[in-house]
């Protein structure tokens, strides 16, 4: 009876996480659409077949869902690409979540938008943008301090490297976006990674 009890009492957390990811879902819908400032709770709750007032009870704010539909974005990433709790991203991996992305044009869309837009100094995902950029370049200098040493190609650092490899990953999702038969996101981003070990290559040589 007690673990009868237990499972109903978890009935409606696990009811609750599905519909929080529901409407997170459907926010990444609508904000591909419509951009995040053209993206009302409204139409958020349109789509997720909820009211308005029925989406608040989930999400408080406008800021609050974007925050929770960035977090579920990132962690569909680091869950794809990190291999173990620690903070290195093995670039095979990396290249293997690029061939991933050019598999969902709607998620990079999206995430594109919103970082175009976070730019601008009063947008709510700015601070959040901040910290994950800081994040993700300590990650790929570690990255390639483990895989390629401390000297890569062209003298290059880890450390003065790392911004470069983050500029690869999202400016090819821009062109690609904007030209997909144009811009072969994963072959293109294979080939910086081959430049960036040939520091390893003049070492052997």
């Amino acid at each position: 009876m007690e673990k009868l009890e237990k499972l109903g009492d978890d009935a409606p957390t696990r009811r609750g996480q599905e519909r929080r990811a529901e409407i997170v879902r459907c926010a990444l819908e609508v904000i591909a659409e419509r951009g995040y400032r053209g993206a009302t709770l409204s139409a958020v709750a349109e789509r997720a077949g909820l009211t308005q007032q029925g989406l608040l009870h989930y999400f408080p704010t406008k800021d609050a869902l974007l925050i929770a539909v960035l977090a579920e974005r990132d962690q569909w990433d680091t869950g794809a690409a990190r291999r173990d709790g620690g903070g290195a991203w093995p670039l095979e991996l990396l290249a293997s979540l690029v061939e991933y992305n050019a598999m969902r044009p709607g998620i990079v869309q999206t995430f594109s938008a919103l970082l175009g837009e976070s730019v601008t100094e009063d947008h709510p995902a700015r601070d959040w943008f901040t910290r994950r950029y800081d994040r993700v370049r300590a990650d790929m200098a570690d990255t390639l301090r483990r895989e390629c040493g401390d000297r890569l190609a062209g003298g290059l650092t880890p450390e003065s490297a790392a911004p470069l490899l983050v500029a690869v990953l999202d400016g090819l999702q821009f062109q690609w976006l904007h030209d997909p038969d144009a811009v072969d996101m994963p072959a293109l981003f294979r080939t910086f990674v081959s430049l960036l070990r040939q520091g390893d290559d003049e070492e052997t040589a």
